[in-house]
């Protein structure tokens, strides 16, 4: 049966930013297709109730406090989710995000930030995940979670579109790299109807001109990315190694335009 392929049976995934929104989604996607879920993120509430979520269908959850962007954080996050849950078989980075500023008002460290946050992170992240899988699991996959503002020219986006674009780079890098036994791909996502858009899902007016400049007309859901990860990290996608997948309503061109000052 080719469903069959999308199955997780058994398998452990680590998903990071798993409290809410993309992340959220995708350690339930993960549960309901068989896979034990290691659920990593700062706020500990957040994170219990995922846990609840992946646990009533099923599987078992490891929630583990973690911020990614503390080196330290990450090694305990991985040696934990070996330790307690026996093997690692799945990473999803998706953890990351930078608010709009415009290019002039950007600080040094505010730039630097961005690419420890959206990057240097998941890249730092990976590099201790790679060699458990490879113990435990003898290979596993990695979905790593970045924007259309990687390629597409969006004003006040400077800090986080340097940061997507250097993610969807080392995606293919490490997926070179780590061939055959390890894939490496990525997610370069759109508007998602998360706290993020919340400031345009709730204006009539900003939605509307969402909307209209979307092909598909709708924002998107976490359930639509969630569906992409679970396509990625799961046997259907065997022979799919290095490649970005663009999951965004058919978008050429941003659908909003963060105003900044003329020079």
């Amino acid at each position: 049966m080719i469903l069959d392929r999308f199955k997780l049976d058994d398998r452990v995934a680590l998903v990071t930013g798993a409290g809410k929104g993309i992340g959220r989604g995708i350690a339930l996607a993960f549960a309901e297709a068989g896979a034990d879920v290691v659920c990593a993120a700062r706020t500990a509430a957040d994170l219990e109730a995922t846990a609840k979520a992946v646990r009533e269908r099923g599987r078992r959850a490891l929630p583990v406090v973690t911020d990614v962007m503390k080196s330290a954080d990450l090694e305990r996050l991985v040696e934990a989710s070996v330790r307690e849950l026996g093997r690692l078989d799945l990473l999803v980075n998706n953890a990351g995000g930078t608010a709009p500023r415009p290019a002039l008002q950007t600080s040094e460290a505010f730039f630097e930030n961005a690419l420890r946050f959206n990057v240097t992170q998941a890249f730092l992240l990976t590099r201790l995940a790679v060699p458990k899988m490879l113990e435990t699991a003898g290979g596993g996959a990695v979905v790593n979670i970045s924007s259309r503002s990687s390629d597409m020219v969006q004003t006040a986006f400077v800090a986080y579109a340097a940061g997507k674009a250097a993610l969807n780079m080392i995606t293919r890098n490490l997926a070179a790299e780590f061939a055959p036994k390890v894939r490496v791909n990525a997610i370069s996502v759109g508007g998602v109807g998360t706290q993020a858009l919340e400031v345009v899902l709730t204006n009539d007016a900003l939605r509307r001109q969402f909307e209209e400049n979307t092909p598909m007309g709708r924002p998107g859901t976490v359930e639509d990315i969630a569906a992409c990860a679970l396509y990625l990290a799961s046997p259907a996608a065997s022979w799919v190694t290095g490649k970005i997948f663009q999951v965004d309503g058919g978008t050429e061109a941003p659908a909003m335009s963060v105003p900044t000052p003329p020079l």
